[in-house]
Protein backbone atom coordinates (compact mmCIF):
# COMPACT_ATOMS: atom_id res chain seq x y z
CA UNK A 1 0.00 0.00 0.00
CA UNK A 2 1.31 3.44 -0.94
CA UNK A 3 1.20 6.07 1.80
CA UNK A 4 0.30 9.52 0.51
CA UNK A 5 1.81 12.32 2.62
CA UNK A 6 0.48 15.23 0.53
CA UNK A 7 -3.06 15.20 -0.87
CA UNK A 8 -1.97 17.81 -3.45
CA UNK A 9 0.79 15.59 -4.87
CA UNK A 10 -0.61 15.63 -8.42
CA UNK A 11 -0.52 19.44 -8.65
CA UNK A 12 3.05 19.54 -7.27
CA UNK A 13 4.18 16.87 -9.73
CA UNK A 14 2.67 18.61 -12.75
CA UNK A 15 4.35 21.85 -11.67
CA UNK A 16 7.67 20.04 -11.23
CA UNK A 17 7.38 18.43 -14.65
CA UNK A 18 6.69 21.85 -16.21
CA UNK A 19 9.95 23.16 -14.66
CA UNK A 20 12.02 20.53 -16.43
CA UNK A 21 13.08 22.24 -19.62
CA UNK A 22 14.73 18.98 -20.74
CA UNK A 23 11.30 17.32 -20.94
CA UNK A 24 10.01 20.16 -23.10
CA UNK A 25 13.12 19.94 -25.25
CA UNK A 26 12.41 16.29 -26.12
CA UNK A 27 8.60 16.90 -26.35
CA UNK A 28 7.71 14.56 -23.48
CA UNK A 29 4.30 14.81 -21.80
CA UNK A 30 3.25 13.76 -18.30
CA UNK A 31 -0.09 12.06 -18.94
CA UNK A 32 -0.93 10.31 -15.67
CA UNK A 33 -0.10 10.59 -11.98
CA UNK A 34 -1.65 8.40 -9.29
CA UNK A 35 -0.56 7.26 -5.83
CA UNK A 36 2.70 5.39 -6.40
CA UNK A 37 2.75 5.72 -10.19
CA UNK A 38 3.36 8.09 -13.09
CA UNK A 39 3.27 7.83 -16.88
CA UNK A 40 5.11 9.85 -19.52
CA UNK A 41 4.55 9.77 -23.30
CA UNK A 42 7.11 10.78 -25.89
CA UNK A 43 6.47 11.10 -29.62
CA UNK A 44 9.14 9.65 -31.89
CA UNK A 45 10.68 12.45 -33.92
CA UNK A 46 13.94 12.94 -35.80
CA UNK A 47 15.57 15.15 -33.14
CA UNK A 48 15.78 12.31 -30.57
CA UNK A 49 16.98 9.53 -32.88
CA UNK A 50 20.30 7.75 -32.89
CA UNK A 51 22.12 6.67 -36.06
CA UNK A 52 19.78 3.72 -36.81
CA UNK A 53 16.60 5.76 -36.54
CA UNK A 54 15.57 4.45 -33.10
CA UNK A 55 14.98 6.76 -30.13
CA UNK A 56 18.37 7.24 -28.48
CA UNK A 57 18.99 5.17 -25.33
CA UNK A 58 19.85 8.31 -23.38
CA UNK A 59 16.40 9.71 -24.16
CA UNK A 60 14.80 6.40 -23.16
CA UNK A 61 16.69 6.69 -19.86
CA UNK A 62 15.45 10.26 -19.36
CA UNK A 63 11.78 9.35 -19.56
CA UNK A 64 12.25 6.16 -17.51
CA UNK A 65 14.07 8.14 -14.79
CA UNK A 66 11.35 10.80 -14.73
CA UNK A 67 8.37 8.41 -14.73
CA UNK A 68 9.83 6.42 -11.83
CA UNK A 69 10.99 9.58 -10.04
CA UNK A 70 7.57 11.20 -10.24
CA UNK A 71 6.03 7.97 -8.95
CA UNK A 72 8.33 8.38 -5.94
CA UNK A 73 7.31 12.02 -5.55
CA UNK A 74 3.69 10.94 -4.97
CA UNK A 75 4.82 9.58 -1.58
CA UNK A 76 6.72 12.56 -0.16
CA UNK A 77 5.28 15.34 2.03
CA UNK A 78 4.69 18.89 0.85
CA UNK A 79 7.86 20.91 1.29
CA UNK A 80 10.07 17.97 0.29
CA UNK A 81 11.53 17.20 -3.10
CA UNK A 82 13.17 14.16 -4.68
CA UNK A 83 16.44 13.48 -6.44
CA UNK A 84 17.65 10.38 -8.25
CA UNK A 85 20.76 8.94 -6.62
CA UNK A 86 21.10 5.74 -8.64
CA UNK A 87 19.49 3.75 -11.40
CA UNK A 88 20.08 0.68 -13.49
CA UNK A 89 18.64 0.72 -17.00
CA UNK A 90 18.29 -2.33 -19.20
CA UNK A 91 17.71 -1.56 -22.87
CA UNK A 92 15.95 -4.72 -24.04
CA UNK A 93 14.79 -3.87 -27.58
CA UNK A 94 15.15 -0.96 -29.99
CA UNK A 95 12.95 2.02 -29.12
CA UNK A 96 11.20 1.80 -32.47
CA UNK A 97 7.66 3.10 -32.81
CA UNK A 98 5.46 6.14 -33.23
CA UNK A 99 5.79 6.96 -29.53
CA UNK A 100 7.26 5.73 -26.27
CA UNK A 101 5.39 5.22 -23.00
CA UNK A 102 7.28 5.23 -19.70
CA UNK A 103 5.45 3.89 -16.65
CA UNK A 104 6.99 4.25 -13.21
CA UNK A 105 5.89 2.72 -9.92
CA UNK A 106 6.97 2.74 -6.30
CA UNK A 107 8.30 -0.53 -4.90
CA UNK A 108 9.05 0.73 -1.39
CA UNK A 109 8.70 4.22 0.01
CA UNK A 110 10.79 5.05 3.06
CA UNK A 111 11.35 8.32 4.86
CA UNK A 112 14.74 8.93 3.22
CA UNK A 113 14.90 6.56 0.25
CA UNK A 114 12.27 5.43 -2.24
CA UNK A 115 12.89 2.40 -4.46
CA UNK A 116 11.11 2.45 -7.80
CA UNK A 117 10.81 0.48 -11.00
CA UNK A 118 9.79 1.54 -14.45
CA UNK A 119 9.15 0.18 -17.88
CA UNK A 120 9.39 1.85 -21.27
CA UNK A 121 7.33 0.62 -24.20
CA UNK A 122 7.65 1.46 -27.89
CA UNK A 123 4.23 1.75 -29.52
CA UNK A 124 4.14 0.72 -33.18
CA UNK A 125 0.89 0.21 -35.09
CA UNK A 126 -0.99 0.25 -31.79
CA UNK A 127 1.09 -2.54 -30.23
CA UNK A 128 3.34 -2.00 -27.19
CA UNK A 129 6.78 -3.64 -27.10
CA UNK A 130 8.82 -3.31 -23.95
CA UNK A 131 12.16 -1.71 -24.79
CA UNK A 132 13.58 -0.79 -21.36
CA UNK A 133 13.42 -1.58 -17.67
CA UNK A 134 14.69 0.66 -14.87
CA UNK A 135 15.29 0.13 -11.17
CA UNK A 136 15.97 3.30 -9.29
CA UNK A 137 16.75 4.75 -5.87
CA UNK A 138 15.36 8.17 -5.04
CA UNK A 139 16.50 10.38 -2.16
CA UNK A 140 13.81 12.36 -0.34
CA UNK A 141 15.09 15.86 0.44
CA UNK A 142 13.03 17.02 3.41
CA UNK A 143 12.76 20.79 3.73
CA UNK A 144 14.27 21.33 0.27
CA UNK A 145 11.79 22.69 -2.21
CA UNK A 146 12.34 22.89 -5.94
CA UNK A 147 13.38 25.99 -7.79
CA UNK A 148 10.30 28.15 -8.24
CA UNK A 149 8.39 26.72 -5.25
Amino acid sequence: MIRIADPNFATRIHQSFARQSAMGLIRAELVAVAPGSAEIHLPHWEGIEQQHGFVHGGVVGMIADNAAGFAAMTTVPAGASVLTVEYKLNLMAPADGEKLIARGKVVRAGRTLVVTQGEVFAVKNGQETQCALIQQTIMVMHGKSERGD
